[in-house]
């Protein structure tokens, strides 16, 4: 597919990528709480797919669906729209938290970014070491290089605040156990998830709302890219180091045109240019309700971003079902 030289209209585009998160979640909901994951993801995919392929795009999906968890992908390198418009990169979780979703537990979402052709970094199925926090805050208030220790004392002394009154998203797995010691020892609070650092990310740029200021740990690289996506609406700084585990995956990095191994990335460097993110809630959590259902309606709750302009819209549509 060629795509035709077409300005990015992002305006005209962000409300058919509401339409495409939202069509995503309403095709999960039969599936909140009734234990089936790959079901839940699988109808998500399909009804996302289907309304990528009505918009007027060359799309071409650079953040996809992850080899790792054998889901049904929306794969990496797929095309997507119907040709006729602007070449974009696509990132997109079709379902982001799958487990949540099949146990009705919180935070679930469905979640796609949309840029300029070119604009996002093509980022490996690998891991990814991440580190977030929200707007307001001077470049490198805190590092990559920092110890959890001195994050938490240095984003404190940027608030104004005791390291008590922060609080610091951390996604529970073993692998982060010296860091929730570490973080604990400080006196700061932190808020366990068990999936979907995307929205764990996202928490950090609105702690007001959600009592989340600091996002640390590793998790997949193609959510931190997703992460990035956000952030470059809502405002917040992320930065991300690649984690690989053996010599397949640093192949993969190859593969995906990664030379430097030891980089460490930034917000702008993961997404270069202005992007368009919508997410819809699957189940309730801090940043989204979920979908509410009642006789003969679902009613789902959307954010849709603009980069360019800094707008956040929260979007309700209640959809009949008969």
């Amino acid at each position: 597919m060629s795509a035709p030289k077409v300005d990015f209209n992002d305006r005209m585009l962000s409300l058919g990528l509401a339409r495409v998160s939202e069509a995503a979640a309403i095709a999960s909901a039969d599936l909140i709480g009734r234990g089936d994951e790959k079901a839940a993801d699988q109808a998500a995919v399909n009804a996302m797919r289907e309304q990528l392929n009505k918009l007027d795009i060359a799309g071409v999906v650079v953040i996809g669906e992850g080899e790792r968890d054998e889901a049904p992908m929306l794969f990496i390198g797929e095309e997507v729209g119907t040709g006729n418009g602007p070449g974009v990169d696509i990132a997109l979780d079709p379902l982001e938290g799958t487990t949540l979703t099949a146990k009705d537990m919180p935070n679930a979402l469905t979640v796609i970014a949309m840029g300029p052709r070119g604009s996002m970094l093509h980022a490996p199925d690998t891991y990814m070491e991440k580190l977030a926090i929200g707007p307001g805050f001077a470049i490198d208030t805190v590092t990559m290089d920092m110890t959890p220790t001195e994050r938490v004392e240095a984003l404190a002394k940027a608030k104004g605040c005791a390291p008590k009154d922060i609080t610091v998203c951390i996604l529970e797995r073993p692998r982060h156990q010296p860091i929730i010691d570490e973080v604990r020892a400080t006196g700061a609070a932190i808020r366990l998830i068990t999936d979907g650092d995307v929205a764990g990310v996202m928490h950090c740029a609105e702690p007001t709302l959600t009592g989340i200021d600091m996002y640390m740990g590793t998790g997949g690289a193609p959510e931190g890219v997703l992460a990035a996506a956000a952030l470059k609406c809502m405002g917040g700084q992320i930065y991300g180091r690649l984690v690989f585990r053996n010599d397949d995956e640093k192949a993969r990095a190859s593969r995906a045109g990664i030379t430097d191994f030891d980089r460490i990335y930034t917000r702008d460097d993961m997404v270069t240019q202005d992007v368009i993110f919508a997410a819809t809630g699957v189940t309730g959590g801090s940043l989204l309700p979920g979908i509410k259902r009642e006789v003969g309606y679902l009613t789902t709750e959307t954010i849709l971003m603009r980069s360019k302009t800094g707008s956040v819209r929260r979007m309700t549509y209640r959809n009949p079902t008969s």
